[in-house]
């Protein structure tokens, strides 16, 4: 990686060096393209990242996407779980929605690793390509698309940077989509989601669950030995306390909300607090200007669909940039980038859309919710092609 250049034109431009403005940068290796990275923390920061309590289920597909980004083979396998089964439990009922291995035909559903690790493993291969810049501890102040052949970025530094496409992964806040003018539809739960990991008396067998309780929801994703990635969303005012509680109390409290489902329970590390907010991106791109990862779809982790469809995101746009490379067309060209946002729209419209609506009738108390639940869970396991079409995603 090449962090001294001094040309300030490029052919694709990257605001934001999280994993999937890093991934997607990582996606041009075996390419002679000049690809940037603009990012405000420094590469300090980057090249080790603080865990952040959260734990990423990923998908066979991004297994894959990481596979050929030479990720996944440096990342030790002794730090990534495999999810056998996954089980979806409403109130107080014992009855559940399963999903296991077998209905997808592989050795498992998927895997977890943490957040942290992924960041961490991407930007080490990120470093090492030669036809990659990275523009750390800087702002990005304006952007001007006006231009027929380039987009400009006017740094908080007062350098500016030129670039045939300037790609956005800013997070799902993204205020380089403010700058373009590009408004999104916001969800707010009025919720709070507290992650942690916790290390159990009893083992979780490789079973990930989600109980949905009428006051919170809690999930577990399974971690090595005896540990899991515990993801409780509640109410704000209740969140605050139990953020603010001593551990010995958390652990107690932990153990009460799973029923002693797992037994003893004790908090490894310290808790994460965030807030429950959706957005989708009214448009993916503009003139010679894309998003992608959180800034275009920020999903609700309910059903860890977030990084995969991210991934996805990425693999899609750089397929068509890709494909007018070798068709000697333009990539920066609106009609390129919109085969783009089509893809994308097709996908993560119903993944959004179903997502918001099982948060919203699975956290609702009301008796006709409450019925209207139990169906719902039961329909899913009874009903094949409603329980594949689920299954479909994680292929």
């Amino acid at each position: 990686m090449n962090s001294k250049r001094n040309n300030t034109i490029f052919d694709i431009a990257i605001i934001g060096a999280g994993p999937v403005g890093i991934a997607f940068a990582c996606s041009f290796a075996n390419t002679k393209k000049k690809i940037v990275v603009i990012e405000k923390q420094s590469k300090k920061i980057l090249s080790n990242p603080k865990i952040d309590g959260r734990e990423i289920a990923l998908t066979h597909h991004s297994a894959n996407i990481l596979k050929e980004l030479n990720v996944w083979k440096n990342i030790p396998s002794k730090l990534i779980s495999t999810i056998k089964e996954a089980r979806v439990l409403n109130g107080s009922s014992k009855y559940f929605l399963d999903f296991k291995h077998r209905h997808i035909q592989k050795e498992c559903l998927g895997y977890l690793i943490p957040n942290n690790l992924i960041r961490k493993y991407l930007y080490k291969r990120f470093k090492n390509l030669q036809n990659v810049s990275l523009v750390d501890g800087v702002n990005c102040t304006s952007i001007n698309n006006r231009n027929q052949k380039y987009s400009s970025i006017l740094l908080s530094n007062g350098k500016k940077i030129n670039a045939s496409l300037v790609v956005a992964s800013d997070s799902r806040f993204s205020q380089a989509r403010s700058m373009m003018g590009i408004s999104a539809f916001i969800h707010d739960f009025n919720k709070n989601m507290i992650v942690c990991r916790m290390e159990h008396e009893k083992p979780h067998n490789n079973i990930a669950y989600e109980f949905f309780r009428y006051a919170q929801t809690q999930a577990t994703l399974p971690y090595i030995k005896k540990q899991s990635s515990i993801v409780t969303t509640l109410s704000k005012k209740t969140s605050a306390n139990l953020m603010n509680i001593d551990d010995k109390k958390f652990n107690k409290v932990m153990q009460n909300n799973f029923d002693n489902y797992f037994g003893k329970m004790k908090l490894i590390g310290k808790r994460h607090s965030y807030p429950m907010v959706t957005t989708y991106s009214k448009k993916f791109v503009a003139h010679r200007f894309a998003l992608i990862g959180d800034a275009a779809v920020g999903m609700h982790p309910v059903t860890a669909h977030g990084f995969n469809l991210n991934l996805k995101g990425i693999e899609i746009l750089s397929k068509e940039i890709k494909s007018a490379i070798k068709q000697k067309i333009d990539f920066g060209l609106f009609l390129i980038l919109q085969k783009y946002q089509s893809k994308l729209h097709r996908i993560a419209v119903p993944l959004y859309l179903s997502t918001n609506s099982i948060v919203s009738l699975y956290t609702n108390d009301s008796i006709p919710a409450v019925f209207a639940r139990k169906f719902i869970l039961k329909a899913v396991n009874i009903i094949k092609p409603i329980k594949q079409t689920f299954l479909q995603v994680l292929r």
